[in-house]
């Protein structure tokens, strides 16, 4: 009988006390940890792309925030990112370079577990097949695909999250906050204008025009709602 394969995690850090524990607690949960303590090593890893990745945005050399640009050129896996910038602007920056969540140092290797785990969980996510304002965009819940107009679209674990969250309860206003919470799978004590910077990379690639959006409308106060059109199956 095969073994189960287990879930790969790339850990890019370059402070090795705080890889050695976050590989110790990864093993203890079952997952197969990677450890790169800069983005060259990092690439050497990615070539059989991982199941996450937790970046730290200060590494030697190549930084993370470009490290980031070039895993979302040609993979959708979830990127944890982790900072030990404070400023609400670096975060969202981060997350504008296709980063899905971020934890600040210091922080509890509990915590970045829970994350890890919420990321793996809405990933994975199963669902059916969507239609909306006659065929203009489709998603595959199941497949994990999202096209317009035909054409594939690359989203973010945290873009393709939103967009389903919304898709699901079309025409109702979803705040900010309870954003954060389905896509994230937990309680998030965090900034929810995060979810703006991810709204914001999600209509550039669904809308023709983001200004003008004729998906995803903006409640000005309170969050977003879904005013796509669903095709009838």
């Amino acid at each position: 009988m095969m073994a189960e394969k287990k879930t790969t995690v790339l850990v890019v850090e370059d402070e090795k006390k705080i890889s050695d524990v976050v590989k110790l607690y990864l093993e203890r949960e079952g997952f197969l940890p990677l450890i790169a303590g800069s983005a060259e090593e990092a690439m050497h890893h990615l070539k059989q792309p991982p199941d996450l990745v937790v970046l730290d945005l200060m590494l030697p050399g190549i930084q993370g925030e470009e490290l980031c640009g070039m895993i979302r050129q040609n993979s959708n896996v979830p990127i944890i990112m982790l900072t030990a910038r404070t400023g609400e602007d670096d975060i969202i920056k981060g997350l504008s370079l296709g980063a899905d969540d971020y934890v600040q140092k210091p922080f509890s290797p509990g915590e970045l577990l829970a994350r890890i785990k919420a990321q793996l969980r809405r990933h994975k996510r199963p669902y059916t097949r969507m239609s909306f304002n006659k065929g203009s965009l489709t998603i595959d819940v199941l497949k994990r695909e999202v096209a317009r107009d035909g054409q594939p679209l690359t989203l973010t674990p945290s873009e393709f999250g939103i967009l389903v969250s919304l898709c699901e309860r079309p025409g109702m206003v979803l705040s900010r906050l309870q954003l954060v919470n389905m896509v994230q799978g937990y309680d998030f004590e965090g900034y929810e204008r995060t979810i703006d910077a991810h709204v914001k990379n999600l209509r550039q690639k669904i809308e023709d025009d983001p200004k003008n959006p004729t998906f995803i409308k903006t409640i000005y106060g309170i969050g977003y709602k879904f005013i796509g059109a669903r095709d009838e199956e």
